[in-house]
């Protein structure tokens, strides 16, 4: 597994498969946690995969459940995987434990379709912007500010790594966000400029909702992330299941139910719809940059 991955997929991989023979033994999460003396939480959380896990726990997980020994010596492998940490571990605190799993996600995703209804999304801020941001109503120290920028301009160099393959982004954008000011229009023509430069990458798709088109999907579902999955050993394998993050002030969502996806997608799709195509959004952001200069 490339090292820029991490844990992530790994945890959720092993997890996946920790659940799914639960489940075919027929033992449910009590059960479990009385058999093996963990408690509840703890075998949730594996089976989440919101943390590392222990050779010796997977061991004794496989054993309850009647795991078959060539799976139990995949999944422990799995688990030493687990182990493993991306570049993002180095900023520490500057990266909340709720945000840190959807750091190795992006890491690990071939494409990401990201519907921004308020804000530039993170992947495409330019510095000063995401500075500007981050100051405002900020409770935290200067140094932890510089550090939670430096993460954020830090994640966006998977758009142009050379391996792994850098995924796709397809983004789409409410007008609102262009015309939005953020700290000065200054700071927003040079964000409106880097939007323009980073949209002709090959692999980044920009486009614009307009403000014309009245209530949609998006307006009511939020700013979210669905993020996909490359499949394994050539493409023989199952790729992990997409995944949507929603993100708040003080956490995140992360759905990956198919009534949730189905609901998602339905989502994204509305906006597709609405949005202009890539040449008429790049059009409505350099009118926007021209708006601005000169008022």
């Amino acid at each position: 597994m490339a090292e820029d991955v991490g844990s992530t997929v790994p945890r959720r991989q092993l997890g996946r498969l920790l659940r799914q023979y639960r489940n075919e033994a027929g033992v449910t999460l009590d059960a479990a946690a009385e058999a093996l003396e963990y408690s509840r939480q703890k075998i949730w959380r594996i089976e989440c995969g919101t943390g590392s896990v222990r050779v010796l726990d997977v061991k004794a997980m496989c054993e309850l459940y009647g795991v078959p020994p060539e799976m139990t010596a995949a999944m422990r492998g799995l688990a030493v995987e687990t182990k493993s940490k991306g570049w993002w571990h180095a900023y520490g605190d500057a990266v909340p434990s709720w945000f840190e799993l959807y750091v190795g996600l992006e890491s690990a995703a071939s494409r990401l379709r990201e519907y921004g209804e308020t804000l530039i999304p993170g992947l495409l801020q330019e510095r000063n912007y995401a500075v500007a941001l981050y100051q405002t109503g900020s409770r935290i120290s200067a140094r932890d500010r510089e550090r939670a920028v430096e993460v954020r301009l830090q994640r966006q160099a998977l758009l142009r790594r050379r391996l792994p393959q850098p995924p796709h982004l397809e983004t789409v954008l409410s007008e609102a966000v262009l015309r939005r000011v953020v700290a000065s229009h200054s700071v927003m023509t040079a964000q409106l400029t880097h939007l323009l430069e980073v949209s002709e990458l090959p692999n980044v798709s920009v486009r614009v909702v307009p403000l014309a088109a009245g209530p949609h999907p998006g307006a009511v579902a939020g700013s979210f992330v669905i993020l996909d999955f490359p499949a394994d050993d050539g493409g023989r394998a199952v790729p992990e299941p997409s995944v949507v993050y929603s993100e708040s002030l003080t956490g995140a969502l992360y759905l990956d139910k198919p009534d949730e996806l189905r609901a998602y997608e339905d989502a994204w799709q509305g906006v597709v719809r609405l949005a202009l195509t890539e040449a008429e959004s790049r059009d409505m952001i350099k009118t926007i940059i021209g708006e601005m200069r000169h008022d």
